[in-house]
């Protein structure tokens, strides 16, 4: 299996059938095919292919190009800063740029130079001494991290071909002829689940630019502009990550409205969602259901599905093999090579090596997984007692005026949570969400006393480019906070 299978498969397309739409353009399967073919020819001389733009068709075919011409894709995502996009260059020796952002390239001097444009992008060349990466490798995944330097994932053509087949075949009864991609296409996510997994599908994705979306940059997110485009466009599906899907259901809960009858599946991955937050959504008519994936793994690993739908993330798709040893969840998959200029990616790790994820879990007996928390996050407090702060989180991250939270609580007697409110949240009504929280919580799990926080954001270090909270970055700075929750004598609840 191959980037040939995409390819086939659009040829497979009625000549005329639409395939993508943005803003400013319609493609057929034909027209995408000429476009990737014609393009390919111009990215073969090209060693490693970053590509930094707007969601957009365009974007898309630059993808598919690189896939065809055997060229390493380097997807570069428009929230890195100047020093991130610096250290992806750099370690991955990338020789070309396509881009709508040429000042940007510019202005980190790197030697790119515009040799011309392609469509609405630039294409800029360098010359550089090539990186040490993993034979096979078709696309290099930067994660955000929880440090300034990401880490580059390196990933076969194979191994995201299995899993976008691997969807395309367990989401095949929702007969889904349209995807909005509402997540920016350099997240793995959304690049494999919800492109490549359309387009073999035979469904149209629709790609509106993020700010039509709703995404806001350093002012966060707009919900109304993401109603009013799943309005527009009527899909069946989209993928979301926990905090959009919370964004959005308190919205139409407070406008009183309902999502659009079209949506058949919305998928949620990225971070533990709470079971609470999903009713919440179901209950304004956002079909969603919870996956799980790492980006060493092609994205999706395991997903619910109608039909087929536990309390955990889900089944394992057919293109991974999971066990879990001392709670610790092990995977074997063909998508994972190794890591850019590493030991591993150097002394031959196999598309078939076994990945431990460091996520607690376990599976049941009817082949759903559970997850429980990370291991290097585990918590254990001064009673002995083992906690998985994503656990709690998800709980107090389902009430309404909490935005985002992170809980501490090592080797002390009960929990403490920093919290960010939502806008227009009072300390009052903080402090009912978290009674609310505390009330569905084991007395061990429950927050003894909680400080309020400016938004945890990747400008001010506290949250990567994703928006994941970085734990080491929010303890330090609110240190002599938290510090103080101790002095009192007594949590504000009961502690066995």
């Amino acid at each position: 299996m191959s980037a040939a299978l995409l390819l086939d498969a659009l040829c497979a397309h009625p000549e005329d059938n639409l395939v993508l739409q943005d803003s400013s353009q319609c493609l057929s399967a034909s027209s995408l095919l000429a476009h990737v073919h014609t393009l390919a020819e111009q990215l073969r001389p090209c060693r490693v292919l970053a590509v930094l733009a707007d969601n957009g068709a365009d974007w898309v075919l630059a993808d598919l190009a690189a896939l065809h011409a055997q060229t390493v894709h380097l997807p570069i995502p428009t929230f890195f800063s100047p020093a991130q996009m610096v250290h992806t260059l750099e370690q991955t020796a990338a020789d070309a740029i396509l881009t709508d952002q040429p000042n940007r390239v510019e202005a980190l001097r790197l030697g790119f130079v515009a040799e011309g444009t392609w469509r609405t992008f630039t294409l800029m060349r360098r010359t550089s001494a090539a990186a040490t990466l993993p034979a096979g490798t078709a696309k290099i995944s930067f994660t955000s991290g929880s440090t300034g330097n990401p880490k580059g994932v390196c990933l076969s053509a194979a191994g995201l071909m299995a899993t976008a087949t691997s969807l395309q075949t367990q989401l095949a009864p929702l007969h889904i002829t349209r995807h909005l991609a509402v997540l920016p296409l350099t997240l793995l996510l959304e690049n494999t689940a919800g492109i490549y997994a359309a387009l073999l599908s035979g469904a149209q994705v629709h790609l509106p630019s993020l700010s039509t979306m709703g995404w806001r940059g350093m002012t966060g997110f707009d919900p109304a502009a993401l109603q009013q485009t799943v309005a527009t466009h009527a899909p069946h599906s989209l993928i979301l990550v926990p905090e959009l899907l919370k964004a959005w259901t308190l919205y139409l809960a407070a406008t009183r409205q309902q999502a659009s009858t079209s949506l058949a599946y919305v998928a949620v991955g990225g971070a533990r969602v709470d079971h609470a937050l999903l009713a919440q959504a179901r209950a304004v008519g956002i079909p969603a259901y919870e996956g799980y994936g790492l980006t060493e793994c092609g994205s999706v690993v395991s997903l619910n599905r109608p039909g087929d739908e536990g309390q955990g993330v889900g089944r394992p798709l057919p293109h991974v093999q999971v066990r879990v040893e001392n709670q610790e969840i092990h995977l074997t998959t063909p998508a994972f090579l190794g890591y850019v200029n590493s030991p591993s990616a150097s002394s031959g790790v196999t598309p078939t090596a076994d990945f431990s994820t460091g996520d607690l879990g376990y599976l049941d007996n009817n082949g759903h997984l559970y997850l429980s928390g990370r291991r290097k996050n585990l918590l254990i407090t001064a009673f002995g007692r083992n906690i998985s702060p994503e656990w709690v989180e998800s709980v107090l991250l389902a009430q309404p005026a909490i935005a985002q939270a992170v809980v501490t609580g090592e080797a002390q007697p009960w929990l403490c949570a920093v919290l960010v409110p939502m806008p227009g949240a009072t300390p009052e009504q903080i402090s009912a969400a978290v009674t609310q929280a505390n009330a569905t919580l084991p007395d061990y799990a429950r927050i003894g006393g909680w400080l309020s926080s400016e938004p945890f954001t990747l400008q001010n270090t506290m949250a990567t480019g994703n928006g994941r909270p970085v734990r080491t970055a929010i303890a330090q700075h609110h240190a002599a906070a938290l510090a103080a929750l101790y002095t009192q004598k007594e949590p504000t609840h009961d502690v066995l």
